[in-house]
Order: C-alpha cells, then structure tokens, then sequence
C-alpha cells in the first residue's frame, strides 16, 4: 500500500514547523479533515488517521472556549494520534495546541494560505501520491484537452507520432515509459517518472527536450487519460468504411478506457488521425453522432 510522509507534506508546501514532533509519519488516507464536531465532543465518525486542518473557526472556537473546556477538547482530539495538525491563514496563540502535540509528539505545522486552498491543493496532492499506479511502455499525449495514450511495438512510430502532434501545438506528457494513477472508480491519470520528464526520443534525431525546443507550452506534467489509441501495421483489406465502429475498450488498474486501433501506411497522416479520434470522442461525450446525424439526413431523403 502507499503512503506518503508528513515531511512530503512540509517540503510540498513548504509549511511552517511549530512542533517538530515524528515527521517521518505516515499519511495513508488522501482527502484532510476539518475536526469541528470532534472539538464539540462528537467523535463517532472522526477521520483520526487522516491530516487535521485548523482553519479560522476552528482556532476562533478554541479561543472562545475556557482554559479547562479547552484543554479537554483539544486533549480528546490529540489523543487519536492524527499524522499532523495543520494551521492555516497563520493563526497564533497557538501554546495549549503546542503542548499537546509536543506530548504526543505529533507535528504542528502552519501556512499562510486560506483553509479552502490549501485543502484543495493539499487533497489533489495526497489523492495523486497515494493512488494506485502501474508503468507501461507507450506515449501519453494531450491532444486539445484530451488524454491520450499512444502504444505499439517498439519502432512503430509513436514518438514520431507525439513529435508531430507536438509540432501542432499539442503536449507531451511523457515518452517511452508512462505511469498510470488510479485516482477515481473511473479515473486515470498518465505522467511521467521524472527521469523522463520532456524529453522525446526520435529514432535517426536522438533525444529532445520539447521545452527547450518548443517552448514550455509544449509539455504538462499530467493528464486524464480518456483514449487508448494502438498503432499497428497496414494489414491489407483489414479496414472497412464503417460508418461507426464498435466500441471497444482497454482495462488499465480495473478502469476500462476506450480503445481504438490505428493503421499505419507511408503517407497516412497518424497525427491528424489522432487528432480527429480525440475531436470525435469529445463530440460523443457531448451527445453528438455523426452516424447518427447521417442516417437522419438519409430518412429525410
């Protein structure tokens, strides 16, 4: 199973370390906790093993309340061993919450950000590094806002195919090796493994970096990835002009992506195809058919 460190947290977000306490602590669970019902005392669904947020009410509350109430609300929190406090908007008056992590040795960390932001960037944060992923051999493209995945035998031409893409105003998300996160039921996300970031090998040219020679419009670091595109070789009388084909789908960490195959021949434009198989995905998602459009217009007829 995953899991992530509270020093992940720190060094992500660069948070203020008001009590040191075990850094080295794991966060196993990716969406952060506001404990308000659990400073009033209710705690039959309290999310202790998830990252605690204090945001202003929660510290306005504390203050409201007298040394002894506040003492025995915030004791009956600590006391579930949560893997860190976070203070948000740089609140202080912090000395009974210090005491109480510094006795449990639980780290009590700050930031100037608003609670809303820093829960949002904080649960896509954690909700990514705690997915499930797997690497496969491919490209991952982002064509006009859609995620694609391109593979194929070694030599097929995918990264030719990218370089092209590329050249349209189109990103490249990673090369060669792509990780795929689970993040959802339903959701897919392809990136890269660091080592991989921006560079694209091309067979005969050797390895680019797409930044550097398209500028940075060129790559992004992650995308969903809503296309299974496989290259292969032209077989010949394999194609029919249907006017819709069958759906098919590809079962990446038990989420099904649609999965389409693409011929390859000298002088057939695999970029372009890519292109019109990403436009056509995004119409069906709106609702739209061009078969079904076409077969209207024949009935009228």
């Amino acid at each position: 199973m995953k899991s992530l460190k509270v020093q992940d947290l720190i060094n992500r977000f660069s948070l203020e370390v008001l009590v040191a306490g075990d850094t080295a602590r794991t966060i196993s669970k990716p969406k952060a906790h506001r404990p308000g019902l659990e400073f009033a005392g209710y705690f039959d669904f309290f999310s202790h093993d998830h990252v605690q947020v204090l945001g202003r009410k929660e510290i306005t509350y504390l203050h409201k309340l007298t040394e002894e109430e506040r003492n025995d609300r915030i004791g009956n929190v600590v006391k579930y061993r949560p893997p860190c406090f976070v203070v948000t908007r740089s609140q202080e008056g912090l000395k009974y919450l210090t005491k109480y992590c510094e006795e449990e040795n639980i780290p009590l960390l700050r930031t100037p950000m608003p609670t809303y932001k820093f829960m949002e960037m904080a649960d896509i944060y954690m909700t990514t590094g705690l997915a499930p992923e797997m690497a496969i051999h491919g490209v991952c493209v982002n064509v006009s806002g859609i995620g694609v995945l391109l593979r194929g035998k070694s030599g097929v031409g995918k990264s030719e195919t990218a370089h092209t893409l590329i050249r349209r105003g189109h990103r490249l998300v990673a090369d060669d090796m792509v990780v795929l996160k689970k993040i959802s039921p339903e959701t897919i996300l392809g990136t890269h493994n660091e080592v991989n970031r921006e560079f694209l090998a091309l067979r005969s040219i050797g390895l680019i970096n797409v930044s550097r020679l398209y500028g940075r419009r060129a790559f992004q670091e992650e995308t969903r990835i809503v296309l299974d595109i496989e290259l292969t070789q032209w077989q010949e009388y394999a194609l029919n002009n249907e006017l819709e084909l069958e759906p098919k789908f590809t079962e990446y960490l038990d989420v099904r992506v649609p999965h389409i195959e693409i011929q390859l021949q000298p002088g057939r434009d695999v970029a372009g195809l890519v292109e019109a198989a990403a436009n056509n995905w995004y119409l069906r998602m709106q609702g739209y058919s061009a078969a079904d459009e076409f077969m209207k217009r024949l009935e009228k007829q």
